[in-house]
């Protein structure tokens, strides 16, 4: 469910950010139309305590820690990493999980995947909860109730968790995404204790399989007060300018209901908008997006209409609610090459913003892939951050030679070896949503953005035989200037166990569709503005994952579209 595009009005400034791992970009239009382009380090301690909040002094020409004009700015529409960066470096706040009596240890358990087979050593991922209470209660797949549930027992263990200085609270039970009545009444009990962050999952992600559903709704728990500080913090320095933040699946909501379960994706699918709009004012509609910045490359694949997926899995973490399907790799222009013991590798681990490369000067000695190209001549250290960062030649060529001694090669040499090895790691994950999803590379066009892409991609599109590489005109700030078109979204699901008919899927579709109208409502937004879009989530009897499939009101042609999808993403039919 999204709203048409709003222009922008003249009242003040319209400002778009996208605080990345490395860089914030900002994209601001002035009052009298003018557009410029800003782009700073989002961590920056000796300089300024908040990226994007001094991105928007920069622009209105204030110094760091002046007052920004009550006025000066009318709206900020922001993709942000710190609920990504919250996960990654395990900083959300303490969670307790309330699941069903006997599940305490569903969510740890899994679905004991190996994703290396020949691991002798298995290491489990960090749980996000830190207590489990099991709630005495049950329901049956039928709604029937095996146990009440024991109120008493429930508020004690609550009570004890409260009083530990835990203030978020993950409630997930047994068929609770279809019967809701007892985990309501559990989200009473622990906000009349003082719970300060509830998150029950038959409303976050109401949705069969409770190991996904239940680590979905940790993470909204664990993350969204992180969120809620960072939104009452840049609020607080804006006064009265409306803010809105991107979400996982590529629309904007006001701030005041980002949720920590949509964050995840939050300033890679801005980028994605933006590859998109951009490619269709050239005339393209068959696009691979490869955006490199300075911490990962995103890479992802459109082919008329965004590509979605309601399951992934970051640092460790199930999660399974609507997002761009964007693949993530570590790769960037901070990406740090180093021995493993048996090859040379770069990344996963990067510099970052602070201390950076080591061309950067403050401190970093590994070599990264921004030290490679320095070394090769393919950045003007001049230009660097339009000249506001000044690039150390020198100490990018010590940082390298030390490799280069150890190979017994020229400085030279193992720049290009860097360089070969990201470009190598890259192309895989761009075989990943092209080849392995039957799609032939040559058959589109690769659009190249992020602060990085440009100096990498006539040598991606040339690894897989792609004839054509496309630079958008602010290629720099896409992430950002991808906000600009991206629509007020809400994109909210149900399932419907047990087969459907087209008057099921009709009664739903008209009941979410009511709701998602109230809630754009809620934010502002003209009903007359609101375009609705019902899709199916297929999947043969028996299996799991789904194929997603835009819903008319005829299950033949359903049935029908499902298997020819099925047959052309995995080679046959059931």
């Amino acid at each position: 469910m999204t709203t048409s595009r709003q222009n922008p009005n003249s009242a003040g400034w319209h400002v778009w950010i996208d605080r990345g791992g490395t860089f914030t970009d900002l994209v601001a239009q002035a009052p009298d139309g003018r557009l410029s382009t800003h782009k700073l380090l989002s961590e920056n301690p000796d300089q300024y305590e908040d990226a994007a909040l001094q991105g928007i002094r920069d622009i209105l020409g204030l110094k760091a820690g002046d007052i920004i004009p009550e006025g000066a700015v009318t709206v900020v529409k922001m993709g942000t990493t710190v609920a990504t960066n919250a996960l990654l470096e395990r900083k959300g706040d303490r969670t307790v999980l309330v699941v069903t009596q006997g599940f305490g240890d569903a969510l740890r358990i899994g679905y004991q995947a190996r994703p290396d087979i020949f691991a002798r050593h298995i290491v489990l991922p960090e749980m996000l909860y830190e207590q489990v209470i099991e709630a005495d209660e049950r329901l049956n797949a039928q709604g029937d109730v095996l146990t009440p549930l024991d109120e008493a027992q429930l508020r004690a263990g609550l009570q004890a968790a409260f009083d530990a200085g835990i203030r978020a609270a993950a409630i997930a039970f047994m068929h609770g995404y279809r019967y809701a009545d007892h985990e309501r009444r559990a989200a009473e009990i622990a906000r009349e204790i003082g719970f300060t962050q509830i998150s029950v999952s038959h409303e976050v992600s109401p949705l069969m399989k409770l190991v996904s559903r239940g680590d979905t709704t940790v993470v909204d728990a664990y993350l969204s007060p992180i969120l809620r500080r960072y939104v009452d913090r840049v609020a607080a320095d804006l006064g009265n300018t409306r803010l809105q933040f991107m979400q996982s699946n590529g629309g904007l909501t006001d701030a005041r209901l980002f949720q920590g379960k949509d964050s995840i994706l939050s300033g890679p699918a801005g980028g994605v908008v933006g590859m998109v709009e951009t490619a269709r004012m050239a005339g393209f509609d068959k696009i691979i997006g490869f955006d490199m910045g300075g911490t990962s490359t995103d890479v992802s694949h459109y082919d008329g209409e965004y590509e979605r997926t309601f399951e992934t899995q970051v640092a460790g973490v199930r999660m399974r609610a609507p997002m761009m399907n964007i693949h993530t790799v570590a790769a960037g222009g901070g990406s740090i090459l180093h021995f493993d013991g048996a090859r040379y590798r770069v990344g996963p681990d990067s510099a970052g913003a602070d201390p950076g490369p080591a061309c950067y000067g403050k401190g970093g000695q590994e070599p990264t892939v921004t030290d490679a190209n320095l070394v090769l001549g393919r950045l003007q250290p001049e230009f660097a951050l339009g000249g506001s960062l000044a690039l150390d030649r020198g100490a990018a060529e010590a940082a390298v030679a030390r490799v280069a001694r150890s190979l017994g090669l020229d400085t030279v040499s193992a720049a290009r070896g860097i360089i070969e090895l990201a470009n190598e790691h890259m192309s895989q994950a761009l075989r990943v949503i092209s080849i392995q999803k039957g799609f032939d590379p040559a058959d589109f066009q690769l659009v190249s953005f992020g602060g990085a892409g440009g100096l990498h991609v006539c040598a991606l599109a040339e690894n897989l035989g792609m004839r054509r590489a496309v630079m958008p005109i602010r290629a720099g700030v896409l992430s950002a200037e991808g906000l600009v078109y991206a629509p007020r979204k809400r994109e909210l699901i149900q399932a419907l166990p047990g087969g459907a008919d087209a008057a099921r899927v009709d009664a739903l579709a008209a009941d979410l569709d009511r709701r998602g109208r109230r809630e754009l409502a809620s934010e502002g937004v003209p009903d007359s503005d609101v375009v609705t879009e019902v899709t199916l989530d297929l999947c043969y009897q028996g299996q799991s994952s789904t194929l997603g499939l835009p819903w008319d009101g005829d299950p033949e042609a359903a049935e029908t579209a499902f298997h020819r999808l099925h047959e052309h993403r995995y080679g046959h039919r059931l």
